[in-house]
This record gives C-alpha cells, structure tokens and sequence, in this order.
C-alpha cells in the first residue's frame, strides 16, 4: 500500500524504526498488555497474550481468537499468512522478522531480515521465506538462515513484489520500472518499463497482471509481453488497496479535495467482462485495506484505520450491522491479510501487536498445510526401556558381550528335536469366495497380508479362537459367512445376484413367500426401505397419501402414493422407488440435512445409519405435512430441519401425527412465558442411571415428551439473558405417536441393556423362578408356572431375555396438564376391560405397531430392518383372511416373525432407532375409502415444455373426449431411455464375469398407439421426459435419443416432465387396457409401474419358446413384418 498517504499520526514513530534492539518501551504502550510477558534482551515477546478463555468462537462469524506482541512498541508493517504451512509471518518497521505457529500463535522464529529499513512486503515459497524491503531482497528459510541475500541499486524504492510462478518473481516501487528476478539464478532477466511510475500493489489473475499506482490508477497488462491492455482511473488522488476476484475488481483510495487528500468512502468496482465500472460501492467506514473472502459468497472485507471493519457484496448494499471492531493496542491498523482457507485473518496494529479472528474454535490456515519441522529436543545417550511382558520381543536388543562360552541356550542334541511348523489354515475369505474348476480351486485374493506374510501363532493363542473365526473344511456351509453368525441369517443385508438375464433368474420367492411387496435395495439411497413399509402399513396414511395429488413436479406425497398403490397390486413380486427416491433427491432440505448419500458412502456404510434414519423419519413427516399442508394453506411452513410447524391440524398428516403441547420458560426473577407450538415426533431422553436400578420405559417415555431443561434465554422483565427453567405441556396427543430412540452411543446402548436385564430378572420372579447362572430352565418347569385355570401362559426363558419395551403403554391426560404414562399389559385389559380407555375422558392406550432397528454388522456396514405388525385389512386384501401378525421386513426379505422378537434387542448387533405406536381402534376414526384422483383430463392435449418445438412436425396426435379409451382396449407401448450410471461388473478369477450393480436407467421417451377406431396406428402420446440429471450414455444407436433433445432450452421434441406422462400411464392402467410391445417387463420397471399381468402382451414371450432364448424385435419385424427396424438409427 502507499504508506505516503497515511494517517499523520504515524510520524511520530520514527525513532522507533531505528531502535529495535533498544529494550526501552513505548510510551504509548499500554501497560495491560505486558502481563505475564517474558521479555528477551532485544525486548521481543516470547509467549503469546491469548484472548480469555470466555470468548466463544461463533461457527461462521469471524470473532478474535488470539493476540500476539511481535515487536514491543514496533508498529507492525506487512502481514503474510504461509501458503505451505500453518503460520504466520509478521514484518516490523525495525527491520523484524517474526512467525508464529498455528492458531494459538505460539512462537517460531524471530530473526533481524535488515537493521536500517522497514519489511514492505513478505512472500513465503515452498522452501523459504522472502522478504522485500526498500531496496533489498532477501531469501530466507523459516528458521532464519540466509538462503541468497540480493541488493538492488541503491535509488530503488520497492514497494511490491508479485510471483508469477514457482521461480520467477516480479518487483515494483516508486521507479519507473518493474524488475523481473529468476530466483534459481538469482540473477535480474527482465526490466519492464512502467509508463506510470509509482507501482505499490501488484495482483495476477490468469488473464491479467494488474498494477495499483499512487496515482490512483490501476493498469491491466499482458501475462506475456507486459503491455497495457487497459487503464481504470479509479481515485483522483492516491490509490490504497484493490483486490480481484473472478471478474470484479474492487478498489479503495483516497479523492483530492480542496484542504488535501481524503479517504473516499464508495468503492470503485469493475466489470472485467465490460471492461467498464459498475455501481459504486458505499461502505461506513473509512477503507485503507480491501481483501475477497470468497467462501460462500463473493464478499469483501473491507478494513479501516482505525479498526473497524465491515462485510459486503460488491454488488450490493453495504448493511451497518454487518461491522465489527478490531480492537487494536495502538491507535492505528498498518497491516491486514487473509489465510487461504479463507478460516483466519491477521490485524497488525501500530503498538507492534498481531490480533487474529477467526471463524471457528480450531480453525486452519491452508486447506492443505505440511507438517512444520520443529527443533529436536536434547537426545541423551541411553538404551531404550525393554518391555518383557511382549511375547514378541526381540531379544537381539540385549548388548551381550562375545564369548566362546557355551551359551544357555544351546540345549543338547538329546533334550531337543527339530518339529517343523504347522501350516496355518487358509484364510476363511479364500474358503468362502473359491470355486473349483475339476480339481483346482480359484480364488480373489483377499490382501489381507503381505505377499509371503505368514501370521506366527503361540499356542496359547490358538486357544482364544472364538466361533465365529472357524470355517468348516467342508464345502457344505461355506456359502454361510463366518464373521456374521452372530447376526441371524434373516436380518442380514440381502443383496440381488445378477445373472445375464439381469433380475429375470432371480428367485425372490425364496426370500418371501408371502403376498406382501417387499423393496429392492439397489437403488441409490434406498436405506429408506424400511421406513417406506411402516408408513405404508399405517392405513391411515396409506389412504389418505393415495387420494393426494398436486401439480407440483417432484411432491414427495404424490410419488409416495404412486409407491403405495404399486405395493397394493403387488401379490409378492417386489417393487422399487425408483421414482420416489428420484424426486427425493431433488429436495435441497434433503441434502442440507446429511440424508443424500454417495453411492461409495451407501456401499462401504460408513455413514451412521442409525442417526440418519431417525433424520429420515423427521424429515419425512414434515416433508409429507408440508406437500399435503400447501393444497390448502399455499403460506404454509416451509422448514424441513426442525420438529415444530404452524397450523398442524391444516394437513392429514398433522391430524394423525401432531402432538399439541405449551412450552413455559421460567425466568429466575418469576415471570413466565408460555408459547404454543406442536410436534410430529418426540426423541427419548435417558436418566443419568448408573445405580442399574429399575426403570420403567413408560417413565423415560414421560421424560422425554414432559421436557424439562435449564436452558439460556431472553427475559422481557429482565431485558437480558437469564437462566430459566423450560418445560413442555401436553395441550393434545397424537392418534400414531412416533419415537426416536437416539442411541448412538455407548451410554445409551448400556442403558438399554442394563433395564433389559433388570426387567428380565423381574420377569423371572414374577412367574415364579428364581435366578440362577450355572442352569437353563427346562421347560417342563416352565410349563408348570402357568395355571391351569386360564390364566396366560408364561412366556419362555428365551422370550424374555433382551426386552424392555412394552407392547402397549397407556397415557393420561390430568387436569392441570400432566401426562401420566404407564406400560399397559394384556393382563391389565383382563383386569379393567377393553373398553376403559374409551370410558374414561383422556385416557389413552397406545399400542406398538412397529420398530425400525439398525443391524450392526462390520463386514457389510450394517443395514436397518423393520418389525411390523400388519393389521387386518391388509391380510383381507392380500390373503383373504382376517387376522394380525408380526413380520420382518428387510428390504426383499419378508418373514412373518413371533412378536416376542420384535422387542428384543440384543445390544451386540440389534439396536432400535425407532418406535412406532398407535391408538387403539385407529381406523374407526378416518375415512379410509381410496378414491383414485387420476382423470381423464390428463390424457388431453398440453403444453410442451421445449421452448424451440417445431409446430408444423407433430409425432402424434392427442386423443379426443370421444377416444377415451375403454376396458379391455389394445395400446401399443414402446419406451426409451438413457443411462445415468454405467454397470459395476468385475471379472472373477475363473474368467467369468460377475455384475455388482446394475446400469442405472432412467425413461427418456414414452410412445403410446391407438389400437382401435379410425385412426388405428396413430400415436397419441410420443413424449419425450425432461430430465436434470447427469446422463452418461444416450444410447442413441437403440434409442435415437441425441444430446439436447430432453433439455428444455435446446430440444425441439415434445418435452413433459416424468410426472405428467406418469400420470397418463397410470390412468391407462387403472381404465384397464391391454398394452401390447416387446419387452415391456423392462420398460414398466424403469418406468416404475406395476402392471397386472392380464393387461400386458408382450412378443418377448409370446414367441417365445422353452428353454430357448428371446428373440429380438428385428428378427419379428423382418418374419412377419417384413420390416426392418434400428436401420435408420443405426445409419447415424
């Protein structure tokens, strides 16, 4: 910067300049700052002055972390944060070197760079530090030492220096030239003549260099032959500071006036696209420092003299609460730079202070910094320590002396034998994976050691080898995984083993043999599976989503309600949200929230699962509340991320799940505010237990729905923050009340386990056994616990190990808004009646409909699973029986289970996430008729989203109200698509190729055809689906698709959107015609549409014969037809 324009008051800091190794202090110094302050003879700080441990770093706004004394009573001149390394290098007006690492600003180096002039400018590089003065250039390393020390003439006043790369550097000043130095040769290459003497400030971009001059003006050169390719005349009087970024170009200075120079409060900023300036910038504080931080947005950071500093976009309005105040010892601000990771910026005052802010508690300087080489601690001479509790170790460590005794060790021949060692057991990975080709077996190597590594055992050892780790030699029961016994077979994650025919060999039946549609988990993000089948055996919500439909393109309700009416037409057969899951991540609450995940992420599971479907199950609710809400209230709440909404009871969802409660905050001086709000779920908070006494789920249930915390808060008596007292009150309580179970770490996991034993022993004692550890009751004993004169059964041994969660809890609503809650039990109905509920005015009994528990398992990652207990109406339809009953639901795999299982949880690898209860005689209560909301308006004529449509070349003409089709009417169905994700395939050591993933498909093109009427063999849909994903291959040679034709600013196709063709097909399926095409098992699963099979005829199988393979449409069109088809694709 141009320090001849600077505030006065600088002058009287002479002296100063010339004694830096004087130990007399400032006068001006203020005293508070050298507490606890060593001081070496040259007077230089030694330990850093550490902000007071009260102030609290604020994520995302910047706050002062540290303060430093570089140089007592030395004005600071230059500022550099270290581009390779996590430092911080600070330059004095006595000619003072001084860096400080990390955060906490702890003392590095400090070394004299030159004894008469002050550092203008610091440059750090990979290998040293350089350091430009008035008219001397100095090569140093962090450490001190001189690495080349260049003198210029001694008429050169250098104000600047630019590196242009890693061993060319640029140097400006008050001359009339600009010197170009290589520094491998340390040698002067080029002399650049200026034609406006004065360069201060120099910048690069990879267009232009750009030159700041004391005239106020900044000129833009050539990266090549430095010539001027513009000039801006930014200030009339002297130029401060400017910065670039992008293509803006943003200056501050100082304006010619009648009485001198001023500081002139807007800021010139520049277009470089124009080359012309934009709007002038005003800003509240007088700028003397400028500087980008462009992390989110392209804010500036505009600084003053006098320490105040104030952010702002260049193309905006500066706001005056967005100031902040360094608080400098000395009058004066003389430095300011910004680290690269745009994390920290560094003040440097006029008292010889440093003062760093950041915007985190620990923040970095580099977004990739090396390790910084600190000096060695004093070695002493000693031997290392041996530990001889370590069976391995060597004892070649112990000196001993040569000698041409006989050793200890050397037994005789007779007391010894040679035993050779056993050859270890072939890894059980190898075991597992092998396939035999005649007598030889082919494995992957599992490179779980070194080439010719042999793990060396003791026998002792060997002992402590647990079942888990022993792998039969048998063939039989090796497609069984030994690290996962402990995981039971049916809650493993189930993958589809895909074959040539793709999923056409795949036998689902024999993962489940029921009628009920399970989901296929290949899908990306498709860990949602589970909670997709507890909301869709709500029947409530099961109908209710089913009669929603909006116009909005991706509604998370509409596409769950496609989801739902193709899991009712599915009579075992599974399906997939593809396109649910699609618009699901389209959502930018979403992926604010964590819920998207990378396909890399979902395959190796490394995210919690756990903690992400309880945000799932969050989000779900508010996201379904919010599309249902919007129909009726379009000024709807629109937040996803928190638990609290408007206006519940305006959407079915919030009907079925709010829960309407008063949250009161007591203010120690005793007023009180109340606030009513509601909620859609509730997550436990557990006691601190560590007595294991016994602890009813119904008491942590009440904790953690009557909240009560103390908590910070605004106090309107008080007029400040106040410790207060918060609790909540149930005003109403949800029909299905849902629950979080929030454990995610150990100390939960320890709670739940500790309140299962306990409960399992009071089970023992309440049947009558006694607890022993050496003996299993036999269950003979058992059978004898029970009365003969109709009293239940009592449950086995196995049935009660790991259960704590009841099967159904009652709640009560008190008078003076209390919640009583109680675990409600099959024999209390016995005792008061099924009806007690109901009699008496708000009591309520809950019962559990569904648990999602997450499955721990470290060879896979884990998976998350569901237990549901399916109801009447659902068995009615599927089966055409009545009657209720538990099931497992993983993913594919559905198994009916015993509802004992689906409340243990054995803590080692099953661990609840969440609970799902709901009212008795729920269903009474809504009308749960399904009216389907899918017209015949939909198969109209509509609007092309393209905007370039040809008009005069129309592919299909659209059916009148007169060509309604009717039941039993042929429609011929082709589709098109494109690949989103290529196949993940690897290639087995027999030479044969296995698929891991399958290709991504996603519809590109829909083309339905009359079948009947006049006109026969006319199109009436021909749509071609917008899409806004990344498409990897258009496989234009099958499909004619071309780049461009599905976006809408470019295609001339008749564009629609995935939804609106979706619903036509739909509307076809459900008026009931038959659709006739080749392949369309294929087409109807990319599409996602469930199809009946009395509704489709397909030529794959028609001419089809067994045990031959399919033949293609080419080879039918040129038999019968005569025709041959791809040929003009194919000549493209």
């Amino acid at each position: 910067m141009n320090f001849e324009v600077l505030d006065p008051g600088l002058a009287e800091y002479a002296p100063a300049m010339h004694s830096a190794l004087d130990p007399v202090l400032d006068a001006h110094l203020n005293p508070s700052l050298l507490q606890n302050v060593e001081l070496d003879p040259e007077g230089v700080a030694l330990e850093a002055l550490p902000v007071q441990e009260s102030v609290h770093i604020m994520e995302g706004v910047y706050s002062e972390l540290h303060s430093v004394v570089a140089e007592v009573g030395v004005p600071v001149s230059v500022s550099h944060f270290d581009l390779h390394e996590e430092m911080l290098w600070v330059g004095s007006h006595g000619g003072h070197a001084t860096s400080f690492f990390g955060p906490a600003l702890e003392r590095y180096s400090s070394f004299q760079v030159n004894g008469s002039d002050d550092i203008r400018q610091i440059q750090s590089l990979e290998n040293g530090i350089l350091f430009l003065t008035k008219n001397n250039l100095k090569y140093m390393a962090r450490g001190g030492l001189i690495i080349f020390d260049y003198l210029l003439d001694e008429s050169e006043d250098m104000h600047s220096l630019l590196l242009t790369d890693s061993s060319t550097l640029l140097v400006g000043g008050l001359q009339n030239h600009i010197l170009e130095i290589d520094l491998n040769t340390v040698q002067e290459t080029q002399k650049y003549a200026v034609e406006t003497p004065g360069v201060t400030i120099m910048r690069q971009t990879n267009r232009f260099f750009f030159c700041g001059h004391t005239s106020g003006r900044v000129s833009l050169r050539d990266l090549r032959t430095f010539k001027v390719e513009h000039e801006f005349d930014a200030f009339s009087g002297s130029l401060s500071d400017f910065d670039v970024h992008g293509n803006l170009l943003a200056t501050c200075g100082f304006s010619s006036r009648l009485t001198g120079l001023a500081c002139d409060r807007f800021l010139k900023v520049y277009d470089l696209r124009m080359m012309r300036a934009i709007t002038p910038l005003q800003v509240h504080v007088d700028p003397a420092f400028l500087r980008f931080i462009p992390t989110y947005t392209s804010r500036l950071a505009i600084i003053s003299q006098s320490g105040q500093c104030q952010f702002c976009e260049p193309t905006g309005l500066a706001n005056p609460a967005d100031i902040f105040h360094v608080n400098p010892v000395g009058p004066l601000l003389m430095t300011f730079d910004v680290s690269a990771s745009k994390q920290a910026l560094a003040f440097g005052d006029s008292e010889g202070c440093v003062h760093l802010w950041t915007d985190s508690p620990e923040p970095s300087f580099n977004p990739y910094s090396r390790e910084t080489e600190f000096a060695l601690p004093c070695l002493v001479d000693s031997l290392p320590p041996l530990d001889w509790s370590q069976d391995l170790l060597p004892l070649s460590l112990i000196p001993v002396p040569l000698t041409t005794d006989t050793l200890l060790s050397d037994w005789p021949a007779a007391n010894s034998a040679p035993a050779p060692r056993r050859a270890p057991p072939v890894d059980a990975e190898i075991l597992r994976t092998m396939k035999k080709v005649g007598f030889i077996g082919y494995a992957p190597n599992p490179r779980t050691r070194l080439r010719n590594q042999i793990p060396y055992r003791l026998k002792e050892s060997d002992s402590e080898f647990d079942s888990f780790s022993q792998v039969t030699e048998s063939p039989i029961g090796r497609e069984e995984e030994p690290h996962r016994h402990m995981v039971s077979k049916k809650y493993r994650k189930v993958t589809i083993k895909y074959s040539k025919l793709g999923l056409e060999d795949f036998d689902f039946k024999h993962y489940n043999k029921t009628l009920f549609a399970g989901l296929e988990p290949h899908i990306p993000n498709a860990y949602c599976n589970c909670m997709i089948q507890v909301l869709y055996f709500l029947e409530p919500v099961r109908c209710l989503i089913q009669n929603h439909l909006c116009q909005k393109e991706f509604c998370l309700a509409c596409e769950l309600g496609f989801l739902f009416h193709m899991l009712d037409l599915s009579r075992g057969d599974p399906c997939q949200g593809s396109n649910f899951l699609r618009a699901f991540r389209t959502i930018p609450e979403a992926s604010a929230l964590g819920l998207i995940l990378a396909d890399s992420d979902e395959a190796s599971g490394k995210g919690n699962l756990a903690r992400l479907i309880q945000r799932w199950n969050r989000f779900i609710l508010t996201q379904l509340h919010q599309d249902l809400q919007e129909l009726e209230v379009p000024q709807a709440y629109r937040g996803a991320g928190g638990s609290s909404f408007c206006s519940s009871g305006d959407s079915v969802i919030g009907q079925l799940f709010s829960c309407e409660m008063e949250n009161c905050s007591l203010c120690r001086c005793g007023s009180e505010t109340v606030r009513a709000s509601s909620t859609l779920l509730f997550t436990l908070s557990y006691p601190e237990d560590k007595t294991g006494k016994n602890c009813d789920f119904a008491q942590v249930l009440k904790r953690s729905i009557c909240l009560e915390q103390n908590t910070q808060a605004w106090c309107d008596n008080c007029e400040k923050y106040q410790p207060t007292i918060q609790t909540r009150n149930i005003c109403h309580l949800p029909d299905i009340l849902v629950i979080n179970c929030e454990v995610n770490s150990l100390k939960e996991a320890d709670f739940w386990r500790m309140q299962a034993e306990v409960a399992f022993k009071i089970a023992i004692k309440k049947h009558g056994g006694e607890i022993s550890k050496n003996k299993e009751f036999a269950l003979a004993d058992w059978k004898e616990l029970g009365s003969p004169e109709g009293m239940l059964m009592c449950p086995s041994i196995e049935e009660l190990k790991n259960v704590w969660l009841p099967f159904s809890i009652q709640m009560k609503m008190t008078k003076n808004k209390g919640l009583d809650v109680c675990n409600w039990t099959d024999g209390d109905e016995m005792q008061w009646g099924p009806a007690r509920a109901e009699e008496e005015h708000g009591v309520y009994v809950y019962d559990l409909m569904a648990t999602v528990v997450h499955i721990l398992d470290s060879r896979t990652g884990g998976s998350l699973v569901a237990h549901i207990k399916v109801g009447e109406t659902y068995h009615q339809r599927k089966e055409g029986v009545t009657h209720q009953q538990w099931y497992l639901f993983n993913d594919f795999l559905i198994e009916p289970i015993d509802k004992h299982e689906a409340v243990q949880f054995d803590m080692n690898w099953k661990v609840p996430a969440i609970l799902y209860y709901i009212k008795r005689n729920l269903n009474s209560k809504y009308n749960l008729n399904i009216k389907n909301p899918i017209e015949a308006s939909v198969l109209l004529a509509e609007a092309s989203l393209a905007r370039k449509q040809r008009k005069t070349h129309t592919t299909f003409i659209p059916l009148m109200l007169n060509e309604m089709p009717q039941v039993g009417d042929l429609v011929g169905l082709d589709a098109e698509f494109v690949t989103l994700n290529e196949e993940e395939a690897e290639l087995r050591s027999d030479g044969t190729k296995s698929t891991i993933k399958p290709s991504q498909m996603s519809v590109a093109r829909i083309t339905c055809v009359r079948g009947q009427g006049p006109n026969e063999g006319v199109p009436f849909i021909d749509d071609y689906i917008s899409t806004q994903e990344q498409v990897v291959d258009y496989l234009t040679q099958y499909s004619g698709i071309k780049p461009g034709d599905l976006d809408a600013k470019i295609s001339s196709k008749h564009l629609t959107t995935l939804k609106s063709t979706y619903l036509k097909l739909r509307f076809l399926i459900d008026i009931g015609v038959k659709f006739v095409g080749h392949g369309l098992q294929k087409d109807f699963r990319v599409i996602n549409l469930m199809v009946p099979k009395d509704q489709v005829l397909d030529t794959v199988y028609l001419f089809h014969m067994p045990r031959k393979r399919m033949i293609s449409l080419r080879f039918l069109a040129w038999y019968f037809l005569d025709a041959a088809v791809f040929s003009s694709v194919l000549a493209l």
